[in-house]
């Protein structure tokens, strides 16, 4: 009698964000395939999951575009290093997770070398903000896309994408964490209200946004008395300290992950830059407003290519656009101020959130398994199969 031998999975993540959703994929992965072997490139989560990664995830780490040109070779020749490392062995099954310029180009090698790797995506590119012709080209080279938003897969489907399947945010893993019980409850409707800063967490965000913020919370504070929590990183911190030393009125600023998961828990609102933070907020039950600036080039680029009415992601979850958001030249003191003011009251506008993201349980499907189990069910089914195996359906 034959034995199965155990599955092989070659996994590749390029930022931090992506380490934390492949750490937990392996995670899951080892749970339900007791024996199944990694390799790849991760960091620190998908190294304490099992992972020795075959280079450091950081040659893979480039924001902006002086810092892309300057490490453009390293990235080159890392690029060749994977695929040759993916074709010297073949596994039962490719993840590539996140970092799209990077991962899509060890894809497209992979399948045009060795087309019977199946090849799984684990999170869409941002299609329906811009540049929607990546979803049909991606169709070559990836036979399952893990999608962590529910309106992704009609998307892919209306654009000609690949098999889209919604497997869940991975916030939704940690939503006992953001939402309040007890004291924490009793806090969030309590005087003064707690009010999040929230400008971004890279450098060009919080310098853009900082004076704006500062001004607009000085205004509000002179007329309704708060409590301004600013969470952020620690690499950021000096910088934060910085932007607010002119502000008339300080936050308290806390740099670890159980400050701000407190903070979340207590907050009544939030004026928050835009990104993946909106929907944090929202899954926490706090009203927010969402501004966001760029450069002056970049700004005329995206005014061409930017589809939809809305770029704020609670907005995208909710289906209208329930949170208030001011890009650029509209990224005003008074527009903040009366925005923010309307969501520290029993308003209207307030309560149009609260009742939007009390929605968002049903439409996230927080009920079934989690969002990492949901994932690995669908890159066994493809490592055990194959390209010509059947997939589970996509989820509408």
């Amino acid at each position: 009698m034959q034995v199965a031998r155990p599955l092989k999975v070659f996994i590749v993540a390029g930022e931090e964000s992506g380490d934390q959703l492949g750490g937990a994929l392996m995670e899951s992965l080892a749970a339900a395939a007791p024996g199944i072997a990694f390799r790849g490139v991760g960091g620190r989560r998908m190294g304490a999951a099992g992972l020795a990664s075959l280079y450091p995830m950081e040659d893979l780490t480039a924001i902006g575009i002086a810092a892309v040109v300057s490490k453009l070779p390293t990235i080159l020749r890392r690029l060749k290093e994977t695929v040759e490392a993916v074709l010297a062995d073949p596994p039962d099954v490719l993840v590539l997770v996140d970092a799209p310029d990077f991962t899509h180009r060890v894809a497209a090698r992979v399948r045009a070398r060795n087309p019977h790797i199946p090849i799984v995506k684990y999170v869409s590119p941002t299609v329906w903000v811009w540049r929607p012709g990546r979803a049909p080209a991606m169709r070559p080279y990836v036979d399952a896309l893990l999608a962590l938003l529910p309106f992704e897969p009609e998307v892919h489907r209306r654009l000609g994408g690949p098999p889209t399947f919604y497997v869940g945010h991975p916030l939704l893993e940690r939503l006992g964490e953001l939402r309040p019980e007890g004291q924490d409850a009793t806090r969030r409707a309590g005087a003064p209200p707690v009010v999040l800063v929230l400008p971004g967490s890279r450098r060009r965000e919080i310098v853009r946004l900082g004076a704006d913020f500062g001004a607009a919370l000085a205004e509000v504070g002179g007329r309704v008395p708060m409590e301004l929590v600013l969470p952020t990183l620690p690499r950021l911190e000096a910088l934060v300290r910085e932007t607010i030393a002119s502000w008339p009125l300080k936050p308290r600023i806390v740099t670890t992950e159980a400050e701000k998961l407190a903070a979340f828990r207590t907050a009544r609102a939030a004026l928050a830059a835009s990104g993946t933070v909106t929907l944090e907020l929202a899954l926490s039950g706090v009203p927010h407003v969402a501004a966001y600036r760029i450069g002056w080039l970049e700004a005329q680029i995206g005014r061409r290519v930017l589809k939809g009415t809305t770029v704020i992601l609670s907005n995208l979850v909710a289906g209208e656009n329930v949170v208030p958001e001011f890009l650029q030249e509209y990224c005003t003191v008074p527009a903040l101020v009366g925005a923010l003011e309307k969501l520290l009251a029993d308003t209207p506008e307030r309560a149009r959130q609260v009742e939007a993201f009390a929605r968002f349980d049903d439409i996230f499907g927080i009920l079934g398994p989690s969002p990492s189990s949901r994932a690995a069910e669908v890159v066994l089914r493809l490592a055990r199969e194959g390209r010509t195996g059947a997939l589970p359906g996509p989820e509408a």
